[in-house]
């Protein structure tokens, strides 16, 4: 496609934060930055300016004065930025005080609360006084088994400004998956839902808590939100700790004081997905946190004061962590809890007419799924205020671009964004200065040196290979909890090149100096030794109408690697010869005749993690006869067994 699907116009570009941004650099530093190409070279070649403007163009406050900006090794991931600051992460996100909504949650019944910016400073105070007095300060570890509501936001900024270290969960979380992170963390108070709803069904999580409970030694304090189970009772959990009601355990009202902390004091853990063994424990510090949120949010996804943001998501993925910082933009937060499709397709569209969201973030598979349900939101409702989609969590295929722009409205910035857990940030993502190309990442991340290099470690345009950060960058994780030489965390991102972060991610720069994800490294199909992208599949598969989703595995066989496909068909549809040619003439077609599966088999259920990444890995694995070693790593770990001794795959 020679013409890009959408262009900012310069009104547009005149109003947004990031062109503010780029004249601010200009003035301060007597530059001539004409673009964001240009605003960008310069923020990787002298990173501690650009850094340091951020500081200043966002007003972030130190306690104390940092001494310089980056003391930096000789090698990644050796570097330590702001020595000597201290901060609070929460006093960023607390700023604004007054009667402009904060928070409105709404839970899958309908239900709406909404608390003003005043009203959440005056519940964070009020349980930080609580939890103060229950012994919580710097270092300790909070932790929240909760859904996506108003109390886990109180509670995560409660604990912050206390210099406390936050880690969450979300109630959809098996019982072992749970004990699997915080077993590893030991928090002092868990915050946990008695119950919460999904898909119309009101779910008690009385027994699991308790089960939880047991393998939590080092808990002093549950508070439970009552939540979708009103009449739950202390009487009804069994531990050591003391419990109490959440609306028991504390009287909002007063002025939060904030702890000043080191820049890189754990503010967050994180956890790997785990589905290859007990999850990393990821620990990111408060500082590098705030800046490279108010950045990706102030400039890049231009959230201004006066914008409604949405992100559907759990509190177990990093979304949320991404999605609440919002607040230190003076931002209102929609809050979602409940199934994006009950009772209907389009219920999180009802939203955005509902709660005139500016900027809506979801996930690439809802929007397939919408695409899939044949719903025409544009058509449907009235999207006054929408200026922005965001969507992550897999690989946003070039027809769900064109999708989102005939469906559901032409004036917008699409944004397909990439990151991850591991920098619970972005390296890749959204620019409202640049068009929207079909199938493409707009640009690289400020301040991100992201580049895709070959085998031989050389950066290459227009090649697929890995997706690297050649730089050290303040989001950057602390560390790994319990990984005191920090063997472990060097390994996960510094073995393939040494020195420079490998992401995990098979990418694709273009010409437009934007980027394509073609799926995840270690899942990339190597038939006959050429490397293939699992979402160059996906991508095809996803054009055939009778197919809901798919999944793609490199099958060993007779000394060198097939692709085999798992299709989830529509209801009523059965796998026949005729289906399986057309699925293979649209991925050849389309692609090469290395990508055409060897093997096409209908399954049930297609296993993703709990926040709805699908698992090639642990497929591949139950294939082969390999144990999966975590399964409450997954939302469905059941529909594994449906891939088991297949006798389609012995022939």
């Amino acid at each position: 496609m020679n013409q890009p699907l959408w262009t900012p116009s310069p009104a547009r570009i005149a109003a947004t934060r990031m062109d503010a941004f780029r004249h601010f650099v200009n003035q301060r530093h007597g530059l001539q930055l004409a673009d964001y190409p240009a605003l960008h070279a310069w923020s990787v070649t002298q990173r501690e300016a650009f850094w340091q403007a951020i500081v200043e163009f966002f007003e972030i406050r130190f306690s104390a004065q940092p001494q310089r900006v980056l003391d930096e090794g000789p090698a990644m991931p050796s570097a330590h930025w702001f020595p000597g600051a201290t901060l609070n992460f929460a006093e960023h996100l607390l700023r604004r005080r007054d009667q402009h909504p904060a928070l409105v949650a709404i839970g899958e019944d309908g239900s709406r609360e909404r608390l003003t910016y005043a009203e959440l400073a005056a519940h964070v105070a009020g349980l930080q006084r609580q939890l103060q007095a229950v012994g919580v300060g710097p270092g300790d570890r909070v932790a929240a088994f909760m859904p996506n509501t108003w109390q886990t936001v109180v509670g995560m900024l409660a604990a912050s400004s206390l210099g406390a270290t936050w880690s969450s969960c979300s109630p959809d979380f098996g019982t072992q998956g749970v004990i699997d992170r915080f077993g590893q963390i030991e928090p002092k108070v868990l915050i946990a839902a008695a119950g919460y709803r999904y898909a119309g069904k009101n779910l008690d999580l009385t027994g699991k808590l308790n089960e939880i409970l047991e393998r939590l030694p080092s808990l002093e304090q549950l508070v439970v939100v009552p939540y979708s189970n009103p009449d739950t009772t202390p009487s009804d959990f069994q531990t050591s700790a003391k419990v109490a009601l959440w609306q028991d355990f504390y009287q909002p009202g007063g002025e939060p004081a904030f702890t000043p902390v080191p820049f890189d004091q754990p503010l967050y853990i994180l956890y790997s997905s785990g589905t290859t063994g007990v999850p990393k424990c990821i620990v990111h510090g408060s500082g590098g946190v705030l800046l490279q949120h108010v950045k990706e949010l102030g400039l890049h996804t231009d959230l201004h004061p006066d914008d409604t943001l949405f992100y559907y998501t759990t509190c177990g993925w990093m979304m949320w962590n991404w999605l609440v910082s919002g607040l230190a933009l003076g931002a209102t937060l929609v809050l979602f809890d409940g199934s994006p499709f009950h009772p209907g397709a389009e219920r999180l569209i009802d939203l955005i007419d509902a709660e005139n969201i500016s900027i809506f973030g979801t996930s690439a598979k809802y929007l397939a799924a919408l695409q899939k349900a044949g719903a025409k939101p544009g058509s449907s409702h009235k999207l006054q205020r929408l200026k922005t989609i965001l969507s992550t969590g897999s690989p946003l295929a070039h027809e769900s671009f064109d999708y989102v722009y005939r469906e559901i409205k032409s004036e917008l910035c699409l944004s397909s964004i990439s990151g991850g857990t591991d920098i619970v940030s972005c390296f890749a993502l959204g620019n409202p200065l640049l068009p929207v190309w079909r199938g493409e990442l707009q640009c690289k991340g400020l301040g991100m040196d992201v580049q895709v290099w070959n085998d031989a470690g050389q950066a290459v345009t227009g090649e697929k290979g890995e997706l690297v950060c050649v730089k050290h960058f303040p989001s950057m994780p602390v560390g790994f909890w319990n990984d005191p030489q920090g063997e472990k965390f060097k390994s996960a991102y510094f073995d393939t090149f040494p020195g420079v972060w490998a992401h995990g991610d098979y990418a694709e720069e273009t010409v437009h100096d934007g980027l394509v994800i073609h799926g995840r490294s270690d899942a990339v199909l190597n038939p006959g030794g050429v490397r293939i992208g699992t979402a160059e599949i996906y991508r095809q598969v996803e054009k055939v109408e009778e197919v809901l989703e798919s999944i793609a595995i490199g099958q060993e066989w007779h000394n060198d690697v097939r692709v085999v496909l798992f299709v989830r068909l529509r209801e009523g549809v059965s796998l026949t010869d005729e289906l399986q040619e057309r699925i293979r003439q649209v991925i050849e077609s389309n692609t090469s005749t290395r990508h055409v599966p060897a093997r096409i088999i209908a399954v049930a259920d297609i296993p993703r993690t709990i926040s709805g990444k699908i698992v090639e890995l642990a497929v591949r694995n139950v294939v082969h006869g390999k144990p999966v070693k975590n399964t409450d790593a997954l939302a469905n770990p059941q529909a594994l067994e449906l891939y088991k001794d297949l006798p389609e795959l012995q022939r």
